[in-house]
């Protein structure tokens, strides 16, 4: 991150209002921040954690909650065994705790709905949480854009945000969400058992109403490059394709 970044996003304190068990191994965390900012659906914030001896360490999650969200910020934290951060949300955290963050940062991995598509979205495990900003933000602004989730989990218990995606996906109002999960057979007729690949991401495209004009993907390191180049064998022009990768 650039020194004029940090300079225009410096630390402050926010409190956690509500704690929300999404999955197994995820749970939400609502914060109302001392100095709110307006975000870009995509967007992420650091958050620090300073132990008793001044030891600090560091997370970026990416934010869940749509810009339209008023002065709150959701993020969507997933429990990683190893993690320095995680276990302390998932262990420690309770409503009322304090944290210190900072943003919002990242300017590449964002949409609008002023920027139009149709879009293309595509997201593995927590990777869908940017991509859910931008669902929300489509929702708040009651945008008419074009828009297909493709969310890939390993079980149905596993998709986080599950049951409102559903409920967006039957409004039927140019928002189509297709699960596919890799490790248990699909529960619904549109979705599929199985990892994403070209024939997938035609399938899903066929959903909009033209080819799309963005194409995001997030989630790991193997899922995004996996994922990308199967909307590159879809004929998506690599240049419409914008990733965000954490992890190994």
């Amino acid at each position: 991150m650039s020194e004029a970044a940090t300079a225009q996003s410096p630390w402050q304190t926010a409190k956690i209002i509500r704690i929300e068990k999404r999955t197994p191994r995820v749970t939400s965390f609502v914060f109302k921040l001392s100095r709110p900012f307006v975000h870009q659906a995509g967007q992420h914030v650091d958050v620090r954690l300073t132990a008793p001896d001044g030891y600090q360490a560091r997370r970026s999650y990416s934010i869940a909650s749509a810009p339209e969200s008023g002065g709150t910020i959701e993020l969507a934290i997933e429990r990683l065994e190893d993690g320095e951060v995680s276990p302390f949300f998932h262990e420690v955290a309770v409503v009322g705790d304090e944290i210190e963050l900072r943003g919002p940062l990242g300017g590449h991995f964002v949409w609008s709905d002023s920027d139009g598509g149709p879009l293309i979205l595509v997201g593995g495990g927590s990777g869908v949480v940017p991509l859910m900003a931008m669902v929300r933000h489509r929702t708040a602004r009651k945008s008419s854009v074009s828009v297909a989730l493709v969310f890939s989990a390993r079980i149905w218990d596993e998709v986080i945000f599950r049951d409102e995606l559903i409920k967006l996906d039957d409004r039927r109002d140019g928002f189509d969400l297709v699960l596919t999960l890799t490790r248990e057979a699909a529960r619904r007729p549109e979705d599929y058992s199985r990892r994403i690949d070209a024939q997938m991401m035609m399938q899903s495209m066929a959903r909009l109403p033209e080819p799309p004009r963005l194409a995001f993907v997030c989630g790991s390191n193997a899922f995004v490059s996996a994922a990308a180049q199967a909307l590159i064998d879809a004929d998506v022009p690599p240049g419409l394709i914008r990733t965000e990768r954490y992890g190994v």
